[in-house]
């Protein structure tokens, strides 16, 4: 049975999109993504899971600077329905709560709920974390925004479901390893690139997609680590590295870019609700 790691506590989005992925594994929770991406790594988890982007709040900076630094491949991805709830110890009510404790991500996606509640919002490192402080410190006059799953399992009451801004939110999840994903009848794959300091530099790299009708469903530009007011770019595309026209396209790019690295290609996922 494979090792999943997951960052955040039992209950965790993070552990949903475990769960729906790979179905019944060993499951290993680590405090922080960077931690996730080093289990992996260093072969204490065969796979990792990690958050990548949500369909209200954009991309997860930290998960593309970790992509870039640490040697593995994108295995799979999976888009999942996120529904926020607001959670409390039983007794509390609405009206009485005073502080939120929630991951930022999730603080973020329900933005509108909170800021009508005029209470204190607290960052915190994970959605399920949050409740588990609050029942074990027997925090009063205090709520979480989690998932319902994560009520049950800590045994607090649901004061308001549904609360984040956008109805269709989505949190896509990319699994990481060592290990390299099989071909599969519809593919995609991620790179991240720099491109030379020169004129229309960046319309020659995407021209090696564009002439051959290769379609981009993502282009997002991050600072470089290495020099200041450099970037690199991350790119999606439809197909996989086997595929002869995506193989001629990679080549193309290679001789136009400073940096290239291929971060995976894999199975296009499927939306989970």
């Amino acid at each position: 049975m494979p090792k999943v790691a997951f960052q955040g506590e039992k209950g965790a989005f993070s552990e949903d999109a475990v769960l729906r992925f790979f179905g019944g594994v060993e499951l290993l929770p680590c405090r922080a993504l960077r931690d996730v991406f080093e289990a992996a790594a260093q072969g204490a988890a065969d796979f990792g899971v990690v958050p990548v982007e949500n369909s209200q709040a954009g991309s997860i900076k930290e998960t593309y600077d970790l992509l870039l630094r640490y040697d593995l491949n994108i295995y799979g991805e999976i888009a999942l329905e996120v529904n926020h709830c607001l959670l409390a110890p039983s007794g509390e009510s609405l009206a009485s709560i005073k502080t939120v404790y929630s991951h930022p991500q999730a603080l973020a996606q329900c933005e509108e709920f909170l800021r009508k509640l005029n209470v204190e919002i607290v960052p915190t490192y994970d959605t399920a974390g949050s409740a588990k402080l609050i029942r074990e410190k027997a925090l009063a006059n205090c709520a979480a925004v989690a998932s319902k799953r994560v009520s049950e399992i800590y045994q607090m009451q649901i004061l308001a479901e549904d609360i984040q801004t956008i109805p269709d939110n989505y949190t896509k999840f990319f699994v990481v390893s060592k290990a390299k994903a099989n071909c599969a009848d519809e593919n995609k794959t991620s790179l991240v690139f720099a491109t030379r300091n020169a004129p229309g530099a960046l319309y020659d790299c995407l021209g090696a997609f564009a002439t051959r009708g290769i379609n981009l469903t993502k282009l997002e530009s991050r600072p470089s680590k290495d020099k200041p007011w450099e970037y690199v770019f991350y790119v999606d595309l439809e197909g996989h590295t086997e595929d002869d026209i995506c193989n001629q396209a990679l080549q193309d790019l290679r001789k136009k870019t400073s940096f290239l690295k291929i971060l995976g290609s894999y199975p296009k996922s499927v939306v989970s609700s």
